[in-house]
């Protein structure tokens, strides 16, 4: 993915209630349109938790993200964020928690700019 096409992100958090904040957080870091999408269960699931989407630049995706590890640290130690990077190639997942939310963050950024 070359820097400046746009990027699909979908975050899926581990406490539902926090969905309604992370959504805020990233809406004041930069200026992207977060929406709020029900989630899909799996096959054999019961239920699925809902996904904050956003579609921008990488370049803005990336000044946005770069608060999920503050986000994360504020939260409980067992609070983790599922960063789903979506193009046309693949799909790619990276999940940020408190021992890594730098490093996930680096890998994520390094992702957008198709390195």
């Amino acid at each position: 993915m070359v820097a400046g096409d746009s990027s699909k992100i979908e975050l899926r958090v581990s406490d539902q209630v926090q969905l309604r904040l992370l959504a805020g957080w990233l809406a004041g870091a930069a200026p992207v349109k977060v929406d709020r999408i029900a989630g899909r269960p799996l096959p054999g699931e019961q239920g699925a938790g809902d996904v904050l989407t956003i579609l921008a630049s990488s370049s803005v995706l990336a000044t946005a993200l770069k608060i999920l590890p503050e986000f994360i640290r504020s939260r409980r130690s067992s609070f983790r964020i599922e960063v789903k990077i979506k193009d046309d190639e693949e799909d790619v997942s990276i999940t940020l928690e408190a021992s890594n939310a730098e490093e996930g963050l680096l890998e994520v950024l390094a992702r957008l700019n198709g390195e």
